[in-house]
């Protein structure tokens, strides 16, 4: 992946591990990143896990790969963040507990967190160069970093949609920010009256793959972008495919032209 993105191949491709996958299918100014999508779980760890599949999938983002699928370069990760949270620096990847219950019976040996650090490392070398060569085409960049929140733990109302900004450069890229969310206020959603969306409501961007790029590239700005999970039923693991493909026929041209104001103002 690495060779090919530095020879600036068009390709699409899974890891060797089948720990992510990547496409390119030009080398366009911005891309879409689904780094909570995947759901896989490495066998060897299934008898020692004390969380159980439900529990798993609660937790993680479901579809969110699929809202952007259509897009030009998408990387999600395949393993669940149970496993390595993707979203975490290597340091605090790998869980002892999650959301409050134990994780493990047993705790890992050295050598099976190593085979899962490997693969966090891995995922941040290819999204190094792949930004990296971004910058150099096109001088900016964006990065649509997309996730999904379970709404039924909050006490209050919140919102559809939810960006994260507290480790962005706000006073170069507000703007920026404020236009996206006025576009995604605009979606139209079975089921929503309204599709609210506001900025540091209920997460504040502090997820590890906005924080490497944003520490690692000056000129790239990514917006975390978190759907409350509308799209599904979280207590009964069941998909609503309509609302899932109304978000994903709709947010590609919302990207297209949201990319292409920050190319021309930023």
């Amino acid at each position: 992946m690495v060779q090919a993105i530095e020879a600036q191949k068009c390709f699409e491709a899974v890891a060797e591990d089948y720990s992510f996958t990547l496409k390119i299918n030009e080398y366009t100014p911005y891309v879409c990143g689904a780094v909570h999508d995947g759901h896989q779980f490495r066998r060897e760890l299934w008898d020692n896990c004390i969380h159980t599949e439900y529990e798993r999938w609660f937790e993680e983002d479901p579809c969110t790969k699929a809202f952007v699928d259509a897009m030009p370069i998408v990387i999600s990760g395949n393993d669940s963040r149970f496993e390595y949270d993707l979203n975490r620096d290597p340091e605090n990847a790998i869980f002892d507990t999650a959301w409050g219950k134990k994780l493990w019976k047993e705790p890992l040996s050295e050598a099976e967190k190593a085979i899962s650090l490997e693969k966090h490392h891995q995922f941040y070398q290819v999204v190094h160069v792949l930004i990296d060569t971004l910058e150099k085409i096109h001088g900016t960049v964006v990065v649509y970093d997309i996730h999904s929140y379970n709404w039924r733990r909050w006490d209050r109302e919140v919102p559809v949609i939810n960006l994260g900004t507290s480790n962005i450069d706000n006073d170069r890229f507000g703007n920026s920010v404020e236009a996206w969310r006025t576009s995604l206020a605009k979606l139209e959603l079975p089921g929503v009256a309204s599709t609210t969306s506001r900025i540091n409501d209920t997460f504040f961007g502090n997820g590890y793959f906005l924080k490497y790029i944003t520490e690692n590239f000056k000129n790239t700005l990514v917006l975390a972008t978190e759907f409350k999970k509308i799209y599904c039923d979280e207590t009964r693991q069941v998909i609503y495919p309509e609302v899932v493909s109304a978000i994903a026929a709709q947010l590609p041209k919302k990207i297209k032209e949201h990319a292409a104001h920050f190319q021309e103002t930023v």
